[in-house]
């Protein structure tokens, strides 16, 4: 055998020979790893945005602050009067697109739960667009009271600095969780569910 043939193999093995046991041990190793990662145990409940808070012991959970609102057809709107029920707290404003995005979704959830044992109050925080908050209302045939939110309520619900903000509530006017942001339809309901089993 040539000295440059000599050199052409290591352990006996040539250069494309190599190579070729190379990749085996590649595919043999992401196969592992894949296998070690995917146990196919059930899997964790969720998936879950990563600002989701949820109180699950109800001993934890801190009361929604009080508050008296008027809403779009002119009564006042009080958080106590919902007592019992699971409720939806909704900081919106008509010009914010993942509000409008979501509101849809809200809609189709007020119609899943009857109305003894749940609601969703939207606050809009409409301010300079506060005059479009009612038409805009009707054009999307929304099913909920809608208030007039103020400084003070946005203040006292940890000075709301982005929307959508939503809080979930107990039957007892507690905070289960809040959300920043568009919160699809399916996380709201794993909330709703926990909560009347409670």
């Amino acid at each position: 055998m040539s000295k440059q043939q000599e050199e052409k193999r290591v352990l006996g093995l040539t250069k494309k020979q190599r190579s070729h046991l190379y990749t085996a041990l590649f595919v043999i190793a992401f196969l592992i790893f894949f296998f070690v990662n995917n146990n196919f145990d059930d899997p964790v409940p969720g998936p879950y945005p990563p600002n989701y808070k949820a109180k699950v012991d109800p001993s934890s959970r801190e009361s929604a602050p009080e508050f008296q609102l008027a809403s779009v057809t002119g009564e006042i709107i009080s958080l106590s009067d919902y007592k019992e029920k699971i409720v939806v707290l909704d900081f919106w404003a008509t010009w914010c697109a993942p509000c409008r995005k979501a509101i849809p979704d809200l809609i189709e959830l007020k119609n899943e739960y009857p109305s003894d044992k749940f609601e969703i109050i939207g606050i809009s925080l409409d301010t300079d667009t506060k005059d479009d908050v009612k038409p805009f209302v009707e054009q999307f045939k929304i099913n909920y009271p809608i208030v007039y939110g103020e400084f003070n309520t946005a203040r006292q619900y940890g000075n709301i600095q982005s929307i959508p903000t939503s809080f979930v509530l107990d039957k007892e006017g507690r905070i289960y969780s809040s959300y920043i942001g568009y919160v699809n339809k399916d996380i709201y309901k794993k909330d709703i569910e926990k909560l009347l089993e409670e």
